[in-house]
């Protein structure tokens, strides 16, 4: 009889030194290794030059008195610590992120849309904004708007507009609100108005756990839970706006007070104001991230299908009807992941104050190396806190597209 090779089963194995699954987790490992020597080489190497110049790597001296002032942000003193000085700075930078954020999304798309806006002269203004803009160096355009505050009128022929907001050389300064001596009492209605928020909305859901089944054993849903289901996401909200409306007419005094700023002197007193150094960067930060953001914009409306206005226009909608009900929420999904982009370039790019002196976290770090020479320790905090802020926002970001994803689909 003879013996059939197909089906001989073959005794010797393959060598580990040739098994392909073997090697990848080989030279993976191996790489880890390796990633870690390199490390492990440059920490030794690190704290050898260190002690070489007597210094001690540790953040001991975060606990020392500064000794250095702060010109712009919460109240800080000299006598108090670096820790302190260092908060001003991440306080300051998250000012300065926030707001230009802000308005570097309303400016670009404002003029996202106007680039393809039907009127010639409105599409060019945008065009000649967004190509100016976007194509000179952001610190060229900082020390620009710091130079035009400099020649600003003196403080007491300040350009004021309605009596509320007043320019100078000094800075900008206006009404702003602030808490007055009924805001305590006027907590406690708010708090009020929540915990009622919360009750109802468990009510809703308990109401609705409770009649589940009665939807599992009918094939039609019954209409009197889909209308609790509908009031549970829209009650909540009302009941707090009432009581909270309530307790304002309630509160004996205003919770809040409108203060304006007033001429004292050889300044402005009241208001609020944003020195020369923080208007310039602010400036510079919103115009030149808007006209990135333009662009996005402007992208995202172009790549929506044309056959959805067409459809929008044959059911008897206006242009702008058009625009705001049927494009720009489908052009939304896309413009997101890129704007993530440009919130983070702006966020980092405020690290460019420190060339007109304005403290955010990057001058207030260097100021506490020169006057500690802890670089590295200093150098790592703010490459920590800035990990963290773009993290932040981009997670919030990431957590939004997903949001508006979901219910496009």
């Amino acid at each position: 009889m003879m013996e059939d090779n197909s089906h001989k089963i073959l005794s010797d194995k393959i060598p580990f030194y040739r098994d392909i699954r073997f090697l990848k987790v080989f030279f993976q490992i191996l790489f880890v290794i390796g990633i870690i020597l390199l490390t492990g080489f440059l920490y030794v190497n690190m704290l050898n030059g260190l002690s070489r110049q007597g210094i001690e790597l540790g953040l001991n001296f975060l606990n020392s008195e500064a000794g250095f002032e702060l010109s712009e942000g919460i109240d800080f003193e000299p006598s108090e610590t670096y820790l302190k000085a260092f908060w001003v700075g991440i306080v300051n930078t998250i000012k300065i992120s926030i707001i230009g954020i802000f308005c570097a999304t309303v400016i670009g798309f404002f003029f996202g849309i106007a680039r393809l806006s039907n009127n010639w002269l409105i599409r060019q203004i945008a065009s000649v904004y967004v190509e100016c803009f976007r194509n000179i160096p952001l610190l060229l355009q900082i020390l620009f708007w710091y130079a035009l505050t400099r020649v600003l009128p003196v403080v007491r022929e300040s350009i004021s507009f309605f009596n509320s907001i007043f320019i100078n050389n000094r800075g900008v300064y206006f009404a702003f609100v602030e808490r007055a001596d009924g805001f305590n009492a006027w907590l406690w209605y708010l708090l009020s108005g929540s915990i009622l928020a919360i009750f109802v909305v468990l009510g809703f859901a308990a109401f609705r756990y409770f009649f589940r089944f009665r939807e599992l054993q009918q094939t039609a849903r019954p209409s009197f839970i889909s209308n609790i289901t509908f009031g549970a996401k829209w009650a909540a909200a009302p009941i707090f706006l009432i009581v909270a409306i309530v307790g304002w007419f309630l509160t004996p005094e205003q919770p809040f007070a409108v203060t304006r700023p007033a001429l004292q002197g050889f300044n402005f007193v009241g208001g609020m104001s944003f020195s020369p150094e923080f208007s310039a960067l602010l400036i510079g930060l919103a115009v030149y991230t808007s006209a990135f953001i333009a662009e996005v914009v402007r992208s995202g409306i172009q790549a929506v299908v044309r056959g959805q206005r067409e459809a929008a226009r044959a059911v008897g909608l206006k242009e702008s009807q058009v625009l705001r009900l049927v494009v720009i929420p489908q052009a939304i999904p896309i413009i997101v992941p890129p704007l993530t982009s440009q919130y983070l370039n702006l966020a980092k790019n405020s690290s460019l104050a420190i060339f007109i002196g304005f403290p955010d976290l990057f001058m207030v770090g260097e100021t506490m190396i020169n006057q500690t020479g802890q670089s590295i320790p200093v150098f790592a905090m703010i490459m920590v806190s800035y990990l963290i802020m773009s993290l932040t926002t981009s997670a919030f970001m990431n957590w939004y597209n997903r949001r508006i994803t979901r219910v496009g689909k």
